[in-house]
Order: structure tokens, then sequence, then C-alpha cells
């Protein structure tokens, strides 16, 4: 029997998935005619497929797997727009991570979120995911997609945000305000829709890499208020996450200010418990970088968990190596335990 879907943007899903199967589905010089008539009655469907790509027409602009659709996170006009030097497109990267390029994005002007249902139980958990690359470019499948098909192998909703690269980085830790906004309004969102999603909304998390990691941290810290005027209902929900795991993060500390934390991350006893993970030798973002996070978490009374090992490097993910550190989702999935975020 199917289930009536009552929850617009989950309608908005389904329908942009339906869109992306048959567009696929049809061959080249035919499928312009069809979609034109398959999409009438959606006008969202059209905006997805029209603004993000003009599926079918373009082959190197990001799409997420099979089951899955992107959906514009804002409705409007995007707030504190900066200009993008071309169209968005996906690269794969010259360097091999676990034997493998990862897929690299550039020139996101209209931010997305795409989510990931959980496969067999669901545990009620969400998570966030904040994909790395230094806000210039998007890390979209090594620390995004492959994170939330983890995720979604556990039980939990992943969210994956596709926010806006490349962006100007202001002040000596090379932070990007508008990449908080889309961080926020997403959290908001999921929060907006969790019975639909069947999601617990005081189970909602947030994980990144890299500067996904300053990300996490930066929601963990800015939550009282939106950075960006409210635009709908998902904005009169609370954007703290209830956790945050934050990986070999970046932005967080600047050697020429010396061994403290960024104090635009200004942790409080309200911040979230929260999971570390680094390896010693990071030469891009340095060791340190968790180090004053923690220090400024433990200070706070806030609970951490910090796990550090002495080789592995930076932008990892979850690919397998010879190294011990590649085994920290079974450490995350142990500690969201520990925190009662699922059973132990």
């Amino acid at each position: 029997m199917n289930r009536e879907i009552t929850d617009p943007l989950e309608r908005k899903f389904k329908c942009a998935e339906y869109v992306n199967e048959k567009a696929l589905e049809l061959t080249a010089h035919t499928r312009p005619f069809i979609l034109a008539i398959v999409m009438k009655p959606w006008i969202f469907v059209f905006s997805v497929i029209f603004t993000f790509g003009r599926l079918g027409a373009q082959t190197n602009i990001w799409q997420p797997s099979p089951g899955h659709a992107q959906v514009p996170i804002w409705p409007g006009a995007v707030p504190d727009a900066q200009p993008v030097p071309g169209p968005e497109r996906a690269t794969p990267s010259t360097d091999l991570i676990a034997g493998k390029p990862c897929v690299l994005v550039v020139n996101v002007s209209q931010p997305t979120m795409t989510v990931y249902s959980p496969k067999g139980t669901n545990t009620g958990v969400a998570m966030v995911v904040f994909p790395g690359g230094g806000y210039q470019c998007l890390a979209i499948d090594l620390e995004g997609a492959e994170i939330c098909d983890w995720l979604a192998s556990r039980g939990v909703t992943a969210v994956l945000l596709k926010y806006r690269v490349p962006l100007k980085r202001m002040g000596p830790y090379g932070e990007a305000p508008p990449a908080l906004e889309d961080a926020q309004r997403t959290v908001g969102l999921v929060r907006f829709h969790a019975a639909g999603w069947r999601i617990d909304p005081h189970k909602i998390g947030v994980i990144g890499f890299s500067a996904g990691g300053h990300m996490a941290a930066a929601m963990s810290t800015h939550f009282d208020t939106r950075s960006y005027p409210a635009v709908d209902a998902a904005d009169k929900e609370s954007c703290r996450p209830d956790f945050a795991i934050p990986c070999y993060p970046g932005h967080l500390w600047n050697d020429d200010e010396g061994f403290k934390l960024n104090p635009n991350v200004p942790v409080t006893t309200n911040t979230p418990p929260t999971f570390l993970l680094q390896a010693e030798n990071d030469h891009v973002d340095g060791v340190e970088q968790s180090l004053v996070y923690y220090i400024a978490l433990k200070n706070a009374g806030v609970p951490v968990e910090m796990h550090l090992y002495a080789q592995g490097g930076h932008a990892f993910g979850l690919r397998r190596t010879k190294f011990p550190i590649t085994d920290w989702p079974r450490l995350v999935e142990t500690w969201l335990g520990t925190i009662g975020m699922i059973p132990e």
C-alpha cells in the first residue's frame, strides 16, 4: 500500500526523483521535448532541473546517485550572493585517495541539499554533511555522498549540503560567512521537516571535513540568531546541532595568532557534544586546529572526545587505507551510543 505524502518538501523530492529517472531513460534528441511535457504541472521540478545544470544538456554537473534528488535550500534569492567565475561543474581530482580520484565541485551559486534516507532500521538520528574544499570547491563524493551512504546504512538520515563555493575568505582564519548561512538554513529545514522525514528533532547533528569541519564548529557556536533575515517558518526552528563531528578541521587556529582558538568560534556551555578526529601528520590543517578547539570545549565543560593518530594525512574521508585512522567510523558509531543518540 502506497503511503500518502503530505509533506510539501518530501513531495518535491519525489517529483524531482521521478523526473531524474525519466530523463535518464530518454534519448538525447527526444529528452528536451518530453521533459517539457512531464514538468509542466511541477514548476518546482522545472526549477530543479534547469537551475541546477540543465540535466541531460550538460554532463559535467554533479548529480546524486539514482533514488536521490537535489533540492534548493533557498526558496528565492540567495542571501549575500557572491559572483562565481563560471558555470557550476564537477571534475575529478588529480590526486588519488585510496587509489581513486575524488569528484570536486566548483562554482556553486545555488546551494542544494540531498536527503539520503536510512536503510533498514531508522534510528531517528539525522546528520547534515559538510564536505571540505577550503571554501573554494567541494569534495562532493569523498566527504559528501560516501559519508551519506555510510550513515544511511547505519539507520541515520543523512543530508548532504552542497554549499556555495568559491567564497571570499575573510580575516586571519580564512572564514566564509555565506557558507554558515547555508548551513544554518539547512539544519533549520531538517528540524522543520523532522516529523515528515521520521527524524527525532532532538537528534540532529552535523559532520564536516576540513573547511566543513570548521563549519561544524561554527554551527556549534552560532545558533542563537541566524546570519541572514528569516525567509520562512523553517528559519524559526532552532539551528543548534545536537552533536557535532569536525574531522580534520581547518580555520580554527592560525600560527600567527598564537596557540589559541579562533575568537569567531565562541565556545560556551551550550555548545553541543563534540567528536574530533585528526592525524598528527596533517600538513594542510595542522593538528593544532583540533587541539585548540578541544581545550576550549573541555574548559567550558562540553562533552568532547578527541582521537589523534600519528599518520593519515589530510582529506581521507572514510576510504580504507593502511592507516588505523580510517577505522574512525566505528569510533563515531560507538560515541553516538555513549551520548544517547543511538542505542549502545
